[in-house]
């Protein structure tokens, strides 16, 4: 079997082993593929390994030869799923390698939030600490998770994960999701409408699949429910934050902070207006990207792609 990789460097820059995928083929690795190369890298390969690259219907119909598709990730939209699935060519994502991974950073961006451990660790670096008349000295608000509201915009796998860490912290939780499931274990927990969670959370965290229904549900109107003590993180899908509505909400204090890992483009423009809003967090898509997740990633994209082969297709999107 001929395998081809369109952009292996993102989930594996050199920390990880490619050696489980080349027992299963002659395999081509490329660390990134540009658009206008797609098809004829591809060309003859009986399956093709994508992260970010595109496969369109455009790209897809020039592939006579392609019999399966494996996306290097959870979210698929980057493959025209009705297209492969017209061709009798199966797609497969991995679900689940990221959730503790995502987890603790959502809980990263709130301590940071919480706190600005970075900020006054500068601070000190900067002389100001030696300085100081008192024994201590903080720059900024010293807050407390104990007792806040968390709510939870998503409450699938990694949603659900980041509810089990915020009960550790002794939080209060709500959420707000298309299905709701018995949460009644959960300690501190309730369901609620999006409007009852914009306007009673202390932090947000977004953990919704994007759709045209979350595409852009944050945006300026929503932002302006929320508390103007809240803090926004994002460590879902870029497009659901409309970013030039968050900076204007942090410029204009209607909300008090965010975290961000994802944007709408990506990478973004650099007169992106949310780098220059106040006490904005970003980060350039990395929760995800934490070495152990990574390599739990490899193993299932071997794994799909191994059962295929079997002619026991799993995770399977477009069936």
């Amino acid at each position: 079997m001929k395998i081809v990789v369109l952009d292996g460097y993102t989930l594996n820059p050199g920390d990880l082993s490619w050696d489980a995928l080349n027992k299963l083929g002659d395999v081509k690795i490329y660390e990134r593929t540009p658009y206008e190369q797609i098809v004829e890298r591809c060309r003859g390969a009986e399956a093709v390994l994508t992260n970010k690259t595109p496969l369109d219907a455009a790209a897809l119909y020039q592939l006579p030869d392609l019999k399966y598709v494996g996306v290097l990730a959870t979210g698929y939209n980057i493959v025209d799923t009705a297209a492969c699935q017209q061709k009798g060519v199966p797609v497969t994502n991995v679900p689940g390698y990221g959730t503790n991974a995502v987890a603790q950073f959502v809980f990263a961006f709130m301590l940071e939030l919480a706190l600005h451990v970075q900020k006054h660790s500068d601070a000190v670096l900067a002389g100001k600490w030696s300085k100081s008349a008192d024994f201590c000295f903080w720059d900024y608000p010293l807050i407390e998770l104990a007792g806040k509201t968390l709510g939870i915009i998503g409450f699938g796998t990694i949603g659900q994960k980041v509810a089990d860490i915020a009960a550790a912290f002794d939080m209060q939780v709500i959420a707000q999701s298309r299905t709701q499931t018995d949460q009644s274990q959960r300690k501190n927990f309730k369901w609620v409408s999006l409007d009852e969670l914009l306007a009673t959370s202390d932090f947000i965290s977004i953990h919704s699949p994007l759709t045209p229904q979350t595409q852009g549900l944050i945006n300026a109107d929503n932002l302006r429910k929320m508390k103007p003590a809240a803090f926004l993180i994002n460590t879902s899908r870029g497009p659901i934050v409309n970013d030039a509505d968050l900076a204007d909400a942090l410029n204009n204090d209607v909300i008090a902070g965010a975290g961000i890992d994802v944007l709408s483009q990506e990478p973004p423009p650099a007169n992106n207006p949310i780098f220059k809003a106040k006490n904005c967090i970003i980060t350039p898509h990395i929760a995800w990207a934490a070495q152990e997740a990574r390599a739990r990633l490899m193993d299932v994209v071997v794994s799909n792609l191994k059962a295929f082969i079997e002619g026991k297709a799993v995770n399977v999107v477009n069936a």
